[in-house]
């Protein structure tokens, strides 16, 4: 038999994953050498052609799978799902869909294992949901929150519930019978923002490892390159390269300039009109750069809170606390500036030390004419120079409703002081 009469009938793939692997006809086969052969290459044999792949050597770590040889047109296993990508918010639901048709002649109906991943690297995946006819199981922070939607016979499709910002990212929908399996992928996006930063210590600080821990201290994950392109798309413009999720770093610029990569310089956008500037893949536990953070839907509320006099930080914890909430994070702040609108042209505390404000309706005294979260950087916390703004969770009461708190009528304020607290008498903030 040719090559060309071999292409025609036989369809033969080596790949690396999890699954086991599957002949479909004795007269095409299809083999993946043992580990003696070395994690650096994977062999197949197909039509008497020895064929050598390459691997990364971290292949050896991630999934390793045969994928099964099909004669024919296809397999008595499809799997089809949606196109593009599915969007939630935190705190959602959505439904991640995945159909899958089978030739009910060849194969019954018992026997079907249906099984979605997430994958966390290029080969690496972690295990969601599966299920095997009434057995079904869901694993790590799935556990609660997905089952399966059973809209009828062939429905795959994954109910997820009370999305997190962990949640972002590709699905694998995967079906198998006995002797066959298909998969497909699944996108999950989520509204939010995507925000710089960097810590009190200065830019270019933070190793791979600190920028995701100064994320999720500010209510964060690190962006993906998609989500800053995105935001790029969207008018951010920052001269200052961070980390993503991927282990690049990157930086967007919206109006070109010589001190951020030149006037001529092109990016993801191209041109001279910006672009997302790219560094590649650094080395995460060498080199420091900044964050890009994203975050999406707040489940509270935040709001800015202006005492009788400015604060210094520690009074302005106990400010948010009289009020039966905390102190907002940076990542808080950016969506509800955002996401609920909040346009505050007034400095405030924030948790990490910073003094910002949101603007949503620019204007010429609140910082220029492009809305955004405004940063005054990091003041000398003792210094009583700002109000402060507080994040209040969803269900959490107002002990002081109608904008009345707690406080010293005499020489305190907000500041407080090491008093008695039976003496607090109200204020109006």
């Amino acid at each position: 038999m040719d090559l060309r009469t071999c292409r025609a009938r036989t369809l033969c793939a080596c790949a690396v994953g999890k699954r086991r692997g599957r002949s479909a006809g004795a007269a095409t086969r299809m083999a993946c050498a043992p580990a003696a052969l070395g994690p650096r290459a994977l062999w197949a044999v197909a039509c008497g052609l020895l064929i050598l792949v390459p691997v990364p050597a971290g292949a050896q770590r991630g999934r390793k799978k045969v994928v099964h040889v099909l004669e024919g047109e296809s397999g008595s296993v499809v799997v089809q799902t949606a196109p593009g990508q599915v969007v939630s918010h935190r705190g959602g639901t959505i439904v991640l869909p995945c159909r899958y048709h089978y030739e009910a002649a060849a194969h019954g109906h018992d026997g079907i294992r249906l099984k979605w991943t997430k994958v966390v690297d290029p080969l690496a995946f972690t295990d969601v949901f599966v299920a095997l006819g009434p057995q079904h199981r869901a694993f790590g922070p799935y556990r609660g929150r997905a089952e399966l939607q059973n809209d009828g016979p062939g429905d795959a499709s994954l109910v997820l519930r009370n999305v997190t910002l962990q949640d972002y990212g590709r699905y694998e929908c995967e079906v198998t019978n006995e002797l066959e399996d298909d998969a497909g992928m699944v996108k999950l996006d989520l509204e939010g923002v995507v925000f710089p930063y960097h810590p009190r210590g200065g830019r270019y600080k933070m190793t791979f490892v600190e920028a995701q821990r100064a994320c999720a201290e500010q209510d964060g994950i690190l962006a993906s390159a998609e989500q800053l392109h995105a935001a790029w798309l969207d008018g951010l413009d920052w001269c200052n390269a961070g980390w993503l999720r991927d282990g690049s770093v990157q930086y967007p610029v919206s109006q070109a300039r010589e001190a951020c990569g030149g006037a001529g310089s092109t990016g993801a956008g191209g041109g001279t009109s910006g672009g997302v500037r790219n560094y590649g893949y650094r080395h995460n536990a060498e080199e420091r750069y900044d964050a890009f953070c994203f975050t999406s839907n707040l489940p509270g509320r935040v709001f800015f809170l202006k005492p009788l006099r400015p604060v210094a930080l520690a009074g302005a914890a106990r400010a948010c606390a009289a009020r039966g909430a905390t102190v907002a994070k940076v990542g808080q702040l950016f969506a509800a500036w955002k996401l609920q609108l909040l346009d505050r042209c007034t400095a405030g505390w924030l948790a990490d030390g910073s003094a910002r404000y949101p603007i949503v309706n620019p204007r010429t005294r609140c910082g220029g004419p492009r809305p955004g979260v405004r940063s005054l950087g990091f003041p000398d916390a003792s210094r009583r120079l700002f109000g402060v703004y507080c994040y209040r969770a969803p269900g959490a009461p107002d002990p002081a409703p109608g904008g009345w708190g707690w406080g010293w009528a005499g020489g305190g304020g907000w500041a407080g002081g090491s008093r008695d607290p039976a003496a607090w008498t109200p204020l109006r903030v």
